[in-house]
């Protein structure tokens, strides 16, 4: 199988890390990915947003199959465009993917569906913001309506910080606060069928204790031995068949990832948000635990066939991702400087995401530079074998989160 991965982040390095263990992948290209994915695959200069020129390269590459990592090109139409041309294509088109480029389509969805989720108001002007939080009250929650990139949330106990959020954004949805520990997780679907992975926990605020701002996620771990055991097939049952159900009887069939963010309520689950693919650093450790080939079950959700594969099989033991940011993230990230002492050691590994080559040095090139992954028979072990291999990296200015899966 030839395939053809789009992004350049760490969600996409563990995509390909992943398929490249495949035996069934003979080839493996990444169009523009980074610097730790050159080192496994073939690397392609193009812009990931623009449909044509993928749609383009997928077909001169003679690719089986094309996989759309982030969400901007998902939105864009990169996967229609794919499909246009008759090569398979894991991803939902355009306008399916607007269930993470619209949080008030994403709401419109849910409540459609009756998936339990919070209450919310969609505002587009500062007089109907202010109405909204004064209902919902503190701690307040604001979503920008459009792509942001995993920053778009506000969420504080300062009414003028989440003013301020919402008159920076040309529409929000404000909604009522949930409480209860955060889960995440992934269903791959076909636009009909769909299967669960295995449920991981990421850390959004960028410093130790979950204080400072919302990131795009900071570490990350699986499995979740707190979790309910029946969580997976209750989120299935009240949230991912609905919403699958439901847009496809809109002419939406969603095939890709549906990412469910989930709050464990003291009501039960409920729906902090939906993303339209893999969520980055959850895929980094899902992915290393998951012992079922990729690329055939990326390649059942694009033909339609997810429901004729064998049930999913897991490795044994726990995964831990900590990820290290560049100076400055979540603002202006400082870029351009050396990185150093990411050799994998017995137990972890490296995983790159805001990376480049710069006169044959590995550079930062983005907010969220690395991913470690440490694996072992517990969470523990898996988290000490992490930090040992972080110690070991340099990276001027650079900060991570001491604290994950703690």
């Amino acid at each position: 199988m030839r395939v053809l991965v789009i992004g350049s982040g760490g969600r996409e390095h563990a995509l390909c890390r992943s398929l490249k263990l495949d035996p069934q992948v003979s080839e493996l290209h990444c169009a523009p990915g980074n610097a730790g994915i050159a080192e496994i695959a073939t690397l392609h200069d193009i812009v990931p947003t623009d449909p044509a020129r993928v749609a383009e390269l997928a077909e001169r590459l003679g690719a089986d199959l094309v996989v759309v990592g982030p969400e901007a090109p998902l939105v864009a139409g990169v996967a229609d465009a794919v499909r246009a041309k008759g090569v398979p294509c894991f991803g939902p088109s355009g306008q399916a993917a607007m269930i993470e480029g619209s949080k008030a389509f994403a709401k419109d969805v849910m409540n459609a569906a009756g998936v339990p989720t919070a209450r919310s108001r969609t505002c587009s002007t500062p007089e109907e913001a202010e109405r909204a939080l004064e209902e919902f009250g503190a701690p307040y929650v604001v979503k920008d309506d459009g792509l942001a990139a995993g920053k778009g949330v506000v969420v504080t106990g300062d009414l003028g910080a989440a003013l301020a959020h919402a008159r920076a954004c040309e529409r929000v949805v404000i909604e009522e606060f949930l409480d209860g520990p955060e889960v995440s997780l992934f269903a791959l679907c076909d636009g009909s069928t769909a299967v669960a992975l295995q449920p991981a926990q990421d850390f959004k605020r960028a410093y130790d204790g979950d204080e400072g701002p919302n990131t795009g996620g900071m570490g990350a771990y699986t499995p979740l031995p707190w979790a309910p055991k029946e969580l997976s097939e209750q989120v299935m049952r009240e949230v991912v068949h609905p919403t699958v159900a439901e847009l496809a009887g809109r002419g939406l069939p969603y095939n890709g990832v549906l990412y469910v963010g989930l709050a464990l309520t003291s009501k039960g689950p409920k729906v902090i948000e939906f993303n339209a693919r893999f969520g980055d650093p959850e895929t980094q450790v899902v992915l290393d635990r998951l012992e079922t080939p990729l690329a055939g079950l990326l390649m059942a959700c694009a033909k339609g066939e997810l429901a004729d594969q064998p049930p999913l099989s897991y490795r044994e033991g726990s995964a831990v991702a900590v990820v290290i940011a560049a100076e400055n993230y979540p603002g202006d990230p400082v870029k351009g400087d050396a990185i150093t002492g990411l050799e994998p050691t017995e137990h972890a590994y490296v995983l790159h995401a805001g990376t480049s080559v710069e006169n044959g040095r590995i550079v930062s090139s983005g907010g969220r530079v690395l991913a470690v992954v440490g694996t072992g028979p517990d969470q523990e072990s898996a988290r000490n074998h992490a930090y040992e291999l972080v110690d070991r990296i340099e990276l001027r200015g650079s900060h991570h989160r001491t604290d994950i899966a703690r």
